[in-house]
């Protein structure tokens, strides 16, 4: 009777065994798909736009930088205009990196003092009229 009993509950143990198996086979399956997904060029692309859009912070900050980089360059371009001179090229290189660097830094703060001067001159005209 033993063994009868040993054998019947090894079977059933070998058969919960290769339930459990068959189950984390079919859930290994759908895990490998999904990270197949995820690092995919274009699913890496799509979420990594997705979070820099979604951060008003990182927004903010490279509307800064980009406005940091454009007035630099202007400010160098109005430095050297078609002159050729080294010295002057080469201070304009120097204006543009800082006046790039400041403007960035402190985008916020031009944002506002440009608002409310837009928002003065506009007042003003409507005032009169």
């Amino acid at each position: 009777m033993q063994k009868k009993d040993s054998a019947e509950e090894l079977k059933n143990t070998i058969r919960l065994v290769q339930v459990t198996q068959s189950e984390n086979r079919v859930l290994l399956k759908e895990q490998l798909l999904l990270t197949y997904d995820s690092i995919k060029p274009s699913s890496l692309i799509r979420s990594t736009l997705k979070e820099v859009t979604s951060s008003p912070f990182l927004v903010g900050n490279l509307a800064g930088t980009v406005i940091g980089l454009t007035t630099g360059y202007l400010s160098n371009k109005v430095v050297i205009g078609s002159s050729a001179s080294l010295l002057r090229k080469l201070f304009g290189r120097i204006l543009q990196f800082g006046v790039t660097r400041i403007i960035s830094k402190n985008s916020g703060v031009i944002e506002l003092y440009g608002k409310s001067i837009f928002k003065h001159l506009f007042s003003k005209r409507k005032t009169d009229s």
